[in-house]
């Protein structure tokens, strides 16, 4: 389903060449539940968003579905990140001026489902990570585990075929800790694919497989 052929990515900078990933070959399954390790620099952030179609490689290709991501348009491209692949950040990136509800109705795949559904699946997706039962508050009047759930449910909100969760725990207490993964792990469990790169270890218990990362190579 997801398919690296020797992915490279390289930076020039006043030391030189970095290679984020270098020659990475990977095949993962659908429906799998990978977790990829590895400390701070590793390159697990530029894999995740080298899969996820936001990161052009400088060598190799990456295919999903047998669909060579980077040969699309950068418009085509981002339709289909929209329609099949959901990004949860370690920073969240939620939008501050925009409520939990709205931040949420941001991960409409380009607004193909009618206002009132997505309303729905909205609301439903708040009531399933504990988020509903009040007004919508801004990012700024939410904790760190209620920002985190809220990217959750960002990346739920169209379907998609497969989850991309960069340190989705780092920031979290044990409560929304496990909140944040029972969630990926139901998505996983009705069919979706979940890789979340990390350097702890909340996410082995659920994972598959597990991938170590050092240097930018797979180990």
């Amino acid at each position: 389903m997801i398919a690296l052929d020797h992915v490279t990515k390289s930076y020039q900078t006043p030391r030189g060449r970095i290679d984020a990933l270098d020659d990475v070959s990977l095949a993962i399954d659908k429906g799998r539940f990978v977790v990829v390790c590895g400390p701070s620099g590793s390159g697990k952030t530029t894999l995740l968003m080298t899969i996820a179609a936001m990161l052009r490689p400088t060598a190799g290709s990456v295919r999903i579905h047998g669909a060579d991501l980077y040969a699309m348009s950068t418009r085509r491209r981002a339709q289909y990140r929209a329609a099949n692949i959901g990004f949860i950040f370690q920073m969240f990136h939620l939008v501050p001026y925009l409520n939990v509800a709205e931040n949420v109705l941001l991960g409409s795949a380009a607004g193909l489902l009618p206002a009132a559904r997505q309303k729905r699946r909205a609301d439903a997706l708040l009531e399933q990570l504990g988020l509903s039962g009040r007004q919508p508050p801004l990012p700024a009047e939410l904790s760190a585990g209620e920002k985190q759930r809220t990217a959750v449910a960002r990346a739920l909100f169209s379907d998609p075929d497969i989850i991309l969760a960069d340190e989705p725990t780092g920031n979290l207490d044990p409560a929304n800790e496990s909140a944040v993964l029972s969630s990926l792990s139901q998505f996983h469990q009705e069919g979706g694919t979940v890789i979340i790169a990390t350097h702890g270890p909340a996410a082995s218990p659920f994972a598959e497989e597990h991938l170590q990362m050092a240097h930018g190579r797979l180990l």
